[in-house]
């Protein structure tokens, strides 16, 4: 047996303590390096998905957003990897199948993943250099460039200061968000005389006000060993990688002279503020208002359990009872409910959405008497058992969209940031879940309820106030205090002289024994593809199934994909109107709020969706389908089967209230998503100007089904009768055996269950009526409320001649990380850009949290002229991208992901064949195959297909030829 006490003390570690976790089937061993103060964990087990990360506590002390700045700045070059963008080189280089760093409100964490164990440390290497050794201090253009720096806009007596940078523009956007501008008000009430009062991504306000020496002076205070947790994951070599840690990085650092205490992270005096308001620039509908309890400490596990699952029962759907008591107050849209934790102290939040005047005042109101209500003998205990039957299935498959390495090291770190004596807290469920169910009949979750919500004495009522005028009146008053503080005579010629000398710095390019000395995989890395399990396809109840052999842990996937070729064009967004209400309308058998009850606690998960497929060779053949996804637990295989025919066939439909709610709250989401994340609006309706499927999608979910949305809801009184009777006649034609493809993942006994629970429901499919009209070029701008845009120009690659390759993979990659990175992100201050392109043909451009159009527009432009002329890699350069996009393609999915992947493989007519042939000539790819894409991605650019979502006034300021169109107002 493995000696680890041993292993530790020969590399300077003291082993503390190694204790066997069910949850993470594994050992998990703690660690301290005696020299330099650092912690340690190995979350040790068979995974082969590796993973690293490092963290530092690091608490605001304001709001420039310091610590964002120095998440973005560290990876931007280090003493041992002298490089602007070592970062960008593992995105382009390794096997990475997770790579990025995150700030908390707290802390600043820094995880890796890789399937490769040299290739975990050398990206281990690449993060240890970058935090303790940056080139912060040698190149203050990285703070220029991703914190801040005065630009001169205009010519003339009309030129004026505007201000640019990565994370400014990040928070630009993020906090034309009303639910972060809400967060944050929320916060900074409950929480006034801690860290949590402040924005620790930083405020445009305040980034400004950040000096490079106190960035200097932030970094050297917080990333230093003692001030570091560092989480090890998965089946790797503990001797190599402690040896390697220390040697490397702490021992050297062990006597290092600290530069100051960390900024303190303190607890808060209970409080109580009744209500603390902001205003924002925002349309009328964004009004919000939120009121949050504090829960108690992150030390108390099982409290912050019991809390999330009691906030889940009493608010977690419509029917929930409290939640429900909110809607029928009438005073809001929606109704968000959720624990913000990874805190020291978690807190209860419950928000409303699209809130009319006088809403703050009837929250608190409702949340009491509600509260009192249940307290007092009116909660059921079957809902919060429901509840608690739900959190252990999501738990127990934990499928969160990250390695599991990453997820359980932020996991790890909710907790062990604030309690150095239990650090396994937060890995450790399944003894709180029992204890919690065996509680369930003793008044516990009413006690904790009225303690919560009754009794609390530490609790903040918040509201955003929207307010017109300029949606830029803050960025130009902060325009004109810098003016003032730069004096009365501003110095245009010096400040454009600045940005030339960060351009130059930006645009020189990595001395090549700098690049040389980034650790490298080459292709003889790569290896054969991982084995995917297969499908087939068989018949079960009369249907064609597909029969996944994806292991699943105990759980049974079940999709059924009824067919829409039946529906007219103008049918399909009723098809996705009756996606949203089903499952949170009654039944001929149980009312809404017993459905929903029944649900939790019997399924996994219960979804419905309206999705197009494409064949992979022919752009003109589609497959639109209707999505009905259900999972559970073994042993209720058969609720898969019962509870969705109960929700295809017998819904009752005649709850107009219900519907308008549902379908409000719908249309909420999709503005507070134009806004947020327009990038992903913008690129589904580029296509829409040049590819069938996509104005399929478009009026089943884009911005066409927007616009049929919010006429229904604003003339739902008319329409209600009518809807009523089209859901019901549509539901009767698209929920038939003729037209439904069943999809299974699970074990061959959970399949017999689900074959004899009897999943027919007969009927035939109705005959074909679909027509899709033809796809228009375009160029649109939709204004939207946030202070940045999204950008998205695109064409078909297959109307060009193109035929689909790995090289195209290859290639997409190239553009993204090297020629987009550096024209639209670095240069340009978007948060975000990229190239994208898929089997089908469909090739876009995208930017995110842009300050400009035209510009991107232009840079777009060229992509193709700089891959086919100037792309000019080394032939490790080469390789490295190579490597990466094969690991992008060999990355460890769950089972869900997987199952859906092929599914949708199943529908486009692609098989495990085709995908390994596209990985093949990934490995395979040439210089000249990729620089042969070079001239269709000019032709794309060239289709002048181009959507915007973003500010008015950027888009009004847009020479980009665009048609301009109010989307939400």
């Amino acid at each position: 047996m493995t000696d680890i006490a041993a292993i530790a003390a020969a590399h300077g570690f003291t082993l503390e303590g190694s204790q066997s976790i069910a949850e993470v089937e594994g050992t998990v061993h703690l660690m301290n390096h005696a020299a330099s103060g650092a912690r340690l964990m190995w979350i040790a087990n068979d995974d082969a998905n590796k993973a690293f990360s490092i963290t530092f506590k690091t608490p605001a002390a304001d709001d420039t957003g310091v610590f964002h700045i120095l998440e973005h700045s560290v990876l931007c070059g280090s003493e041992k990897f002298p490089v602007k963008e070592p970062f960008v080189n593992l995105l382009k280089s390794s096997m990475q199948t997770f790579l990025n760093a995150m700030t908390f409100p707290d802390k600043t964490m820094y995880p890796v993943a890789s399937t490769n164990e040299q290739d975990l440390v050398n990206l281990m290497d690449v993060y240890l250099d970058a935090v303790f050794h940056p080139d912060i201090y040698r190149r203050p253009q990285i703070f220029q460039q991703e914190g801040w720096h005065l630009e001169v806009e205009g010519e003339g007596d009309s030129r004026r200061l505007v201000y640019n940078g990565v994370v400014y523009n990040e928070m630009k956007g993020a906090l034309s968000d009303p639910d972060s501008v809400l967060y944050d008000t929320l916060s900074a009430a409950l929480f006034p005389d801690t860290t949590y009062r402040f924005e620790s991504g930083g405020t445009p306000a305040a980034i400004p006000s950040l000096t490079y020496e106190g960035f200097l002076d932030n970094h050297r205070r917080h990333y230093r060993p003692d001030n570091a947790y560092i989480i090890l994951y998965g089946n790797l070599d503990i001797d190599r990688f402690l040896g390697f840690i220390d040697e490397g990085y702490l021992g050297p650092l062990a006597g290092a002279d600290r530069a100051g205490a960390p900024n303190p992270l303190t607890l808060q005096a209970p409080v109580v503020c009744d209500l603390a308001r902001a205003s924002m620039a925002t349309t009328p509908e964004n009004a919000c208002t939120a009121v949050g309890y504090v829960v108690g400490t992150a030390a108390e596990r099982e409290r912050l359990m019991a809390a999330d699952i009691l906030i889940d029962a009493i608010l977690g759907s419509n029917e929930a009872p409290m939640k429900r008591a909110l809607l029928d107050a009438g005073v809001a849209d929606d109704v968000v409910a959720y624990l913000a934790d990874s805190v020291a102290q978690p807190f209860a939040v419950v928000s409303l959405k699209g809130a009319r005047e006088g809403a703050a005042a009837t929250l608190k109101e409702v949340v009491a008497r509600e509260a009192a209500r249940l307290a007092d003998g009116g909660l059921d205990r079957e809902l919060v058992a429901a509840a608690l039957s739900h959190a252990e299935f999501v738990m127990r498959e934990r499928n969160f969209g990250y390695p599991d390495g990453v997820v359980l090291s932020m996991s790890v770190m909710a907790g062990w940031l604030y309690d150095d004596a239990d650090p396994t807290a937060y890995l450790r469920y399944e003894d709180a879940f029992a204890d919690l169910r065996g509680k369930l009949d003793e008044g516990y979750f009413e006690a904790l309820l009225r303690s919560l919500f009754l009794e609390n004495d530490h609790w903040a009522c918040a509201e955003v106030v929207p307010v017109s005028g300029s949606e830029n009146a803050e960025e130009e008053a902060e325009e004109r205090a810098v003016a003032a503080a730069l004096g009365e005579a501003v110095d245009f010629d010096a400040v454009e002289e600045a940005v030339e000398k960060l351009r130059a710095a930006q645009e020189a390019p990595d001395a090549p024994e700098a690049v040389a000395k980034l650790p490298q995989l080459t292709r003889a890395d790569i290896g054969p593809a991982p084995a995917e399990e297969p499908w087939r396809v068989e018949e079960a109840a009369g249907m064609a199934c597909i029969r996944h052999e994806v292991p699943t842990r105990g759980i049974a996937y079940v999709y059924r994909y009824f067919s829409l070729d039946g529906l007219t064009f103008e049918e399909i967004p009723y098809a996705t109107v009756l996606a949203f209400v089903l499952g949170k309308l009654a039944t001929a058998r149980r009312s809404a709020a017993e459905l929903d009850t029944l649900v939790q606690a019997r399924l996994g998960n219960l979804g419905f969706a309206c999705e197009v497929h494409e064949a992979a060779d022919n752009r003109e053949k589609l497959t639109p389908v209707f999505v009905v996804g259900a999972s559970a637990l073994s042993e209720n295989v058969a609720y898969t089967v019962s509870l969705v025919r109960e929700v295809l066939a017998e819904t009752d439909f005649a709850d107009t209230a219900r519907i308008r709610d549902i379908l409000a709250q719908c249309r909420l989401a999709m503005e507070q998503s134009f806004a947020s994340a327009g990038h992903s609006s913008a690129m589904a309706r580029v296509a829409s100007y040049y590819l069938p499927a996509a104005v399929l999608r478009e009026a089943a979910g884009g911005v066409h089904f927007y616009r049929f949305l919010r006429d229904l809801l604003e003339n739902y009184d008319e329409r209600a009768e009518g809807l009523v009777a089209k859901l019901q006649e549509l539901a009767g034609r698209l929920f038939v055996d003729g037209a439904c493809t069943l999809s299974f993942a699970g074990s061959d006994d959970d399949f017999v269950r689900f074959v004899e629970a009897g999943p027919a429901l007969g009927g035939a499919a109705a005959p074909a009526a679909l027509v899709v009209p033809a796809p228009v070029l375009r160029r649109e701008a939709f204004v939207v409320p946030t202070d940045v845009t999204y950008t998205a120009m695109g064409y078909d690659a297959d109307l060009l001649g193109a035929p689909y390759s790995g090289a195209w993979l290859v290639a997409s990659r190239i553009l993204s990380y090297d020629y987009l990175w550096s024209e639209v992100r670095v240069k340009g201050g978007a948060y975000g850009a990229g190239f994208k392109v898929v089997r089908s043909g469909n090739s876009r451009f995208y930017s995110y949290r842009d300050p400009r159009i035209d510009e991107t527009v232009e840079r777009f432009a060229g992509a193709g002229s700089w891959l086919a002329g100037q792309f000019a890699p080394t032939a490790s350069e080469l390789d490295g991208y190579v490597v990466s996009t094969a690991a992008s393609m060999d990355a460890p999915v769950k089972a869900r992901s997987l199952v859906r992947r092929q599914d949708g493989m199943y529908f486009a007519g692609t098989t495990l064949a085709d995908r390994a042939r596209t990985r093949d000539e990934v490995v395979a790819a040439t210089l000249e195959e990729i620089r042969a894409a070079g001239p269709v991605v000019d032709s794309v650019a060239g289709a002048e297909a181009v959507c915007v979502f973003g500010n008015r006034e950027i888009i009004e300021a847009a020479n980009a030829g665009l048609t301009v169109i109010d989307l939400v107002s």
